[in-house]
């Protein structure tokens, strides 16, 4: 029996056809008695196949487990005060990642994660959250030091591993709390290596490892780590039109932080390793015509003065002549600020390095002894 509607739309009838309804005690067209029972297989649940889980699929699972114990989250407040009222009040700066450096409690994240805080609460994994200090920071590698006031027993650092030996293809993951998401796992593998990127004191970090497991705003300060668990990088920066995810990620290398760190701990800073001579800036230098770095003035018993280099001096007359021009170090050529930098930062304060010179028209080269510089 086929029930017809009328429908009253717009003053007008319709009429609609709405299916068949069968007579008290007829069943249903697909198979099901109307107020009654069915022991049929499609009226029960499927049957459950057993997971079958891949190793690889095994070994990230526990990766995770264990990491994500040594991972926290981190927000940055700043304090405000209100225009009418005058009370201060905290406002969220926003949010980032870290991970648990060792058992007195310091934590590793990014600078830019932290900067311009006023307050700084971290969130471990067991939800216990705490407030934190800044131990130490170094803008030109991205990278600060914290520290919580916790128990021992609830602090799991992250076993360190190496970026010098990392090939192009291994499998990497990253932990982090993308958007404000916690303890998000994705995975990719080593993209690149050696990329160089800027830092927020627009120094270049070199070595920088790239990689396409996916990292977005709030990955910030996470580790990266290798298909064993051991921390290889500090995911930093991204490439994106958008701002979110588009393939490319990068990581500050271990070994550097690895180098940084323990300074940052011990000192609030890193000391650095340099000549004992203050620099012409690189805009004046290219103005010039000079393609090296210029020394601007020998410090007082420093390594450069005691290898005889020279700064600019006045020469009379309000001319000034130009001092020595650094064009190599240690066996790397210098074209500029940044480049010197980089070719001392792998060595120690102590070392003794080649340094190559331009006097006058003359190239000549010097043993200088590396010293503190702030």
């Amino acid at each position: 029996m086929r029930l017809m509607l009328r429908l009253l739309i717009g003053g007008m009838a319709t009429i609609l056809s709405v299916g068949v309804l069968p007579a008290a005690g007829f069943a249903l067209e697909w198979g099901k008695p109307l107020g009654g029972t069915y022991d049929g297989p499609e009226g029960k649940p499927r049957p459950v196949a057993p997971a079958e889980l891949s190793q690889d699929e095994r070994a990230t699972m526990a990766v995770f487990e264990r990491a994500t114990k040594s991972v926290v989250f981190i927000a940055n407040t700043a304090m405000q005060r209100d225009p009418w009222s005058f009370n201060l009040f905290e406002v969220p700066q926003g949010s980032g990642t870290g991970f648990i450096w060792n058992q007195q409690g310091h934590i590793v994240t990014n600078f830019h994660v932290v900067y311009g805080a006023d307050s700084i609460t971290v969130t471990l994994a067991d939800r216990r959250e705490q407030r934190a200090k800044v131990v130490g920071t170094d803008p030109d590698h991205d990278l600060a030091v914290l520290q919580i006031q916790v128990p021992e027993e609830a602090l799991v650092p992250l076993v360190v591993g190496s970026s010098h030996d990392l090939r192009v293809g291994q499998k990497v993951l990253a932990i982090g709390n993308p958007f404000g998401l916690d303890h998000t796992l994705t995975t990719g593998v080593v993209s690149a290596l050696g990329r160089t990127i800027k830092s927020l004191s627009n120094r270049t970090i070199e070595g920088v490892i790239q990689t396409d497991a996916a990292i977005n705003p709030g990955n910030s300060g996470g580790p990266l780590l290798d298909s064993v668990g051991r921390l290889i990088g500090v995911n930093t920066q991204i490439v994106s039109p958008s701002g979110a995810y588009a393939g490319i990620g990068f990581a500050v290398p271990v070994d550097t932080v690895n180098r940084v760190v323990p300074e940052l701990i011990k000192h609030g800073k890193l000391i650095r390793p340099g000549l004992g001579v203050t620099l012409i800036p690189d805009a004046m230098a290219k103005r010039w015509g000079v393609h090296g770095v210029v020394i601007g003035k020998v410090i007082r018993g420093g390594g450069a003065e005691r290898a005889g280099l020279r700064g600019a001096r006045d020469s009379g007359g309000g001319r000034i002549e130009l001092g020595d021009i650094i064009v190599g170090v240690d066996g790397r050529p210098v074209e500029s600020l940044d480049q010197l930098l980089d070719a001392l930062e792998k060595r120690k304060v102590g070392d003794q390095i080649p340094v190559e010179i331009l006097r006058g028209n003359q190239r000549q080269q010097v043993s200088v002894t590396l010293q503190a510089v702030n």
